[in-house]
């Protein structure tokens, strides 16, 4: 019914710069908060950034200064700009949005991840 699709990702040097992109296609009627989690190996996942409907944010300390999250509406789409990349930011990052569905259901979906390799 709904889908996140990810894009962005890739292999950047550490210092370099990504811009990662999620849009969300399908049935609903509207979305809630968006977010960035990522998971590295042998790692738990985490939640990197989130903003909400009216735009208010809020990131983890370890990218703090470093990324930003934004959002278009009307793309129902959420985004990344990850600045200043280090070599511990390596992970899966996936998107995640709560939606409000075709019958006023608050479900959440994940997109399937995108890989962010930052070499030293």
């Amino acid at each position: 019914q709904v889908q996140l699709v990810e894009s962005g990702g890739g292999l950047v040097q550490a210092g370099g710069s990504l811009r990662l992109s999620c849009a969300a296609s399908g049935s609903f009627v509207g979305i809630n908060a968006m977010a960035w989690f990522r998971q590295a190996p042998g790692k738990q996942r985490e939640l990197v950034a989130v903003i909400n409907s009216g735009g208010r944010t809020d990131y983890a300390d370890s990218v703090k200064g470093r990324f930003t999250i934004s959002r278009d509406n009307a793309k129902n789409s959420v985004y990344l700009q990850s600045n200043s990349l280090k070599p511990e930011d390596t992970a899966v990052y996936y998107c995640n949005a709560e939606v409000v569905t075709r019958d006023y259901d608050r479900l959440a979906y994940w997109g399937k991840g995108t890989l962010v390799t930052v070499s030293s």
